[in-house]
């Protein structure tokens, strides 16, 4: 009997062993995600104008703006306008954070005064018997360097309301494609590191320009230019493939017949100075 029953316990031993190695043999196999398809990000520039005329048809005023416009695109290069991921949503929330920086210069907002102030101009000319020196002017070039982590503008506004001549003014904006941020030169350093370098750097390029010149540098420049250049990242900073460049309009570095003022560090030179989100954004390494 004892034998009976170790037999027979011995048996459904067996058979449970077998069936639960069936299941696991039949079991399907866990569904995995598709990996979401990768985006990229996409910069280019677009072009708004328009122009207003007096009743007799004169030309009043007019502006040109020339915008980077930062897109996300899928792998197959269509344009993602409704995310379908987290990614996807990510880089969408990134380029309207970009574009939205420079929605006010599409939109122009300020256009309208320069008509009435042209306007004004125009009627107070014709009253002295002036010559009328307008059409009023404004426009804006914008030039773009993007790299898989950064995309950097370079700007040069000017504008001509009147007066003996026209202004220019040189602007600069980078942007952290990671973060979806835009970024000061500041953040690429720990402490005053890149800061001290690169008003450094700008003493040195400056005083040798004043020298082609045949000039002393407080000739060349105003007297108080080493403070100007010690504040460098507070102007227009923007990189490309030679370096960093950092540009002083008409005025802030000396006086408008020197014109507008540009320096270039390279990559080289900057790398020491940078610290791990210096790296990350600008791809370099010591």
């Amino acid at each position: 009997m004892i034998k009976l029953m170790a037999l027979l316990l011995t048996l459904i031993l067996t058979a449970c062993a077998q069936t639960s190695m069936l299941d696991v043999k039949q079991a399907p196999p866990p569904a995995v995600a598709p990996a979401p398809e990768p985006v990229h990000f996409t910069v280019e520039t677009r072009e708004w104008t328009d122009s207003a005329l007096a009743e007799d048809g004169t030309l009043l005023a007019e502006y040109r703006f020339t915008l980077p416009v930062l897109s996300v695109c899928r792998e197959d290069g269509t344009e993602v306008t409704a995310a379908e991921n987290a990614a996807e949503q990510k880089a969408l929330e990134a380029a309207a954070a970009f574009n939205e920086k420079f929605d006010k210069w599409a939109a122009a907002e300020e256009f309208g005064e320069v008509v009435e102030g042209a306007a004004e101009y125009l009627d107070m000319c014709r009253e002295w018997e002036m010559d009328w020196g307008g059409p009023y002017t404004l426009g804006l070039d914008c030039t773009v360097y993007q790299t898989e982590q950064l995309v950097s503008v370079a700007g040069t506004y000017y504008s001509y309301t009147g007066g003996a001549h026209s202004n220019t003014y040189l602007l600069g904006w980078n942007f952290d494609l990671d973060t979806g941020e835009f970024f000061d030169a500041k953040a690429l350093s720990d402490g005053t590191a890149l800061q001290d370098y690169v008003a450094e750097e700008l003493t040195v390029q400056a005083c040798s320009r004043a020298a082609e010149a045949d000039m002393a540098p407080m000739e060349m420049f105003w007297e108080e230019y080493e403070t100007v250049i010690a504040d460098w990242s507070s102007y227009a900073v923007s990189f490309d493939e030679s370096g960093m460049t950092v540009a002083f309009s008409p005025y802030e570095l000396a006086c408008y017949a020197a014109g507008p003022q540009e320096f270039t560090i390279s990559y080289e030179k900057l790398t020491p100075h940078l610290n791990q989100n210096g790296h990350r954004v600008l791809g370099a390494v010591q």
